[in-house]
């Protein structure tokens, strides 16, 4: 009678214990999809910003030659003008 109980109570115990290591298993592994969805959303930022950038640059690259882009750096970086064009300067600037 005595090993039918203590039996009983050590295969409670055995199923409990593994219950509770289940759960634990479940918790852990949950926490490590979360960890991995947010990297996966912070690398899937990135890629969208490299993209952007890309395609800036790509849209940069067709327009480097044109004469409108040209004229553009001219007026802007190197302060060129066409001959007797009149600039006017902001001086709140």
């Amino acid at each position: 009678m005595k090993n039918r109980k203590k039996g009983k109570l050590y295969k409670k115990i055995l199923i409990l214990a593994f219950i509770i290591y289940f759960v634990y298993t479940l918790i852990m592994q949950q926490k490590t999809l979360n960890s991995y969805a947010k990297e996966q959303a912070k690398y899937n930022e990135d890629i969208e910003v490299a993209e952007d950038e890309q395609n800036k640059l790509q849209e940069m690259k067709s327009n480097i030659n044109s004469d409108e882009y040209i004229e553009q750096i001219a007026r802007e970086k190197l302060g060129m003008y066409y001959p007797n064009e009149r600039v006017y300067i902001d001086v709140e600037k």
